[in-house]
């Protein structure tokens, strides 16, 4: 049974979509809504739904800077009010788009469309969405990072970030000599960082790829890294065990 996410800031919206697929695709089983940019991320990485019918305007995180942060299988269809996002480039079939007030016409196409497609490729929907999002909208990425250590305040050089991890209502900053604390959550972090250098290897871990020491396999085949001077290894959670294929 395929399975769906829904993500849009207005209640309304997001129940009657829900209407709406559940008459033209009843077997399609909604598995979460969510309310913002943020929820959406975070319940696409643990549920790994087939689909994300993702509102483009949301608070956090936009539509399109979630879809930017999937890295499983999931395909996502855009809902927006606005045809300004070069819609013509979604007719390569990694993605669709609904345009707002929803029309049932218009949604039974996009569900015929999503039932004859083939998953998106790894890195198809990232190269898609590259293309979408303007230069300007691209964020500043981070130098520095203000991370508090006890009662003090540290400018921490990013580059000198070992990894970042979840933790509770924290993230850790892990330098060499030094564990600081900031609020930031990792999704809004994965978009602040240059991700040539920093990859997310699980919802909760970010590491530095100029700090890695190598991986591990262990006997249950579960991928693990190992950063420089650190006993600790990090799991790798499986939408992310095909970044280290070609180490």
């Amino acid at each position: 049974m395929p399975t769906a996410l829904i993500a849009d800031d207005e209640p309304h919206l997001v129940q009657y979509l829900k209407a709406q697929l559940a008459q033209v695709w009843p077997e399609l089983q909604i598995v979460s809504t969510a309310a913002n940019g943020v929820e959406a991320a975070a319940a696409i990485a643990d549920l790994e739904p087939d689909l994300a019918f993702l509102d483009i305007q949301m608070p956090g995180l936009t539509g399109l800077e979630v879809a930017q942060g999937i890295e499983g299988a999931t395909r996502v269809v855009f809902v927006t009010a606005y045809d300004q996002y070069a819609v013509d480039a979604f007719e390569a079939r990694a993605v669709d788009y609904l345009l707002k007030p929803l029309k049932t016409e218009r949604l039974a196409a996009c569900v015929a469309r999503l039932r004859e497609a083939p998953a998106t490729a790894e890195g198809a929907l990232a190269e898609t969405l590259k293309r979408l999002l303007p230069a300007a909208a691209q964020p500043a990425r981070l130098r520095y990072i203000r991370a508090a250590q006890g009662e003090l305040m540290h400018q921490v050089p990013v580059d000198e970030v070992l990894f970042f991890h979840a933790d509770d209502k924290y993230t850790i900053v892990q330098t060499a000599t030094a564990e600081h604390l900031i609020r930031t959550p990792i999704f809004e972090l994965a978009g602040q960082l240059d991700p040539e250098v920093f990859w997310q290897v699980h919802r909760s871990t970010i590491i530095n790829l100029d700090h890695l020491a190598g991986t591990r396999r262990d006997d249950q085949s579960r991928l693990f890294v190992r950063v420089r001077g650190q006993a600790r290894e990090l799991p790798v959670s499986r939408a992310y065990v095909h970044l280290f294929k070609a180490m």
